[in-house]
């Protein structure tokens, strides 16, 4: 998985691109838990993601945790059919804000 990062008027935004699983997910984790933790406005732009597994969304519950207790606004967005079914079965479209 490839993680671009850009900053655009005080918000993180990280692009994610191939497929956020096991191999990947402590990459991202360690991304964005320290960025929750510093900024106030994050955006996970999943245009370019194809896949995401249990281990993905694990990172996902920890990233919305951590924004929720840090006041930190984490948003979603591009979010492919495949990609919003899977949240859509697990309850994590309840979970994270879309934009």
């Amino acid at each position: 998985m490839i993680i671009n990062k850009a900053q655009e008027n005080g918000k993180l935004i990280l692009s994610l691109e191939g497929r956020l699983d096991a191999d990947s997910a402590l990459q991202l984790q360690e991304i964005l838990i320290p960025a929750i933790k510093d900024l106030k406005q994050i955006e996970l732009d999943f245009s370019q993601l194809a896949y995401i597994s249990s281990a993905g969304l694990r990172v996902l519950l920890l990233g919305q945790r951590t924004a929720d207790a840090k006041k930190t606004t984490m948003t979603v967005g591009g979010v492919s059919k495949e990609v919003m079914k899977v949240f859509e079965i697990t309850g994590f479209d309840d979970v994270l804000s879309f934009v």
